[in-house]
């Protein structure tokens, strides 16, 4: 199995997949997947994904076999569920964000392929983005880079707020620490004032839209 044959749906995956069990046959290929949220989330995802292997020749279940592994979105599991793959022996490991740093930092020899949505060259995944060297390639969002221009988009539609939030996942505090960076700046330039604030689970955001509305009381 090479690993190109998984760079061309990538473009079509994102964060997570569920998770499915599927019978596997003697000698068929094993690929890895090591996520950073749940088995759950975002589950219109599974069919972008097996279409993308279908592109590819791969029918999960028929000539390929999948080994899911998610975080729940606690950081802390991926080095765990990482070693998991690797010691199943997969032909190659299919990670997002920070997964695919774990993956990098637990196998030099398995190929790696990533969609992220952050600069692969700045945090080390990779050596260059023609070149990325190593077992490790893939896609990257830039969405970190693109926030400034979100918030100049939505300072144009919305011209009459001053007062704007951002929401970062403080577990990932190098890309939350870019991202607010990056944000301040901009915001200053548009005169805008920007509220940070931190969710890292969906069981955050209850408190995270009651800071919002102390805000807002605070900024009127």
């Amino acid at each position: 199995m090479q690993r190109r044959d998984f760079i061309t749906l990538l473009g079509a995956t994102a964060v997570s997949w569920p998770l499915v069990a599927r019978a596997q046959q003697p000698g068929m290929p094993v690929v890895g997947f090591l996520g950073t949220r749940a088995s759950g989330d975002d589950p219109q995802l599974l069919a972008a994904f097996r279409g993308g292997l279908k592109e590819a020749g791969y029918v999960e279940g028929q000539n390929v076999a999948m080994e899911y592994r998610f975080a729940d979105n606690h950081y802390d599991r991926l080095p765990t569920l990482a070693a998991e793959l690797v010691r199943r022996r997969v032909a190659v490991i299919v990670a997002n964000g920070r997964a695919a740093q774990t993956a990098k930092q637990t196998t030099a020899t398995i190929p790696i392929a990533f969609v992220a949505g952050f600069d692969p060259v700045e945090v080390g995944l990779v050596a260059s983005m023609n070149q990325p060297g190593g077992n490790v390639t893939g896609v990257s969002i830039l969405d970190v880079e693109l926030g400034p221009k979100r918030l100049q988009l939505l300072h144009e539609l919305v011209p009459t707020a001053n007062v704007v939030a951002v929401l970062v996942n403080p577990t990932d505090p190098a890309r939350a620490e870019k991202t607010s960076k990056e944000l301040q700046a901009a915001a200053k330039t548009l005169g805008l004032q920007l509220h940070v604030l931190n969710a890292s689970t969906d069981r955050d955001f209850d408190t995270v839209f009651a800071r919002l509305v102390d805000c807002e009381q605070a900024d009127s």
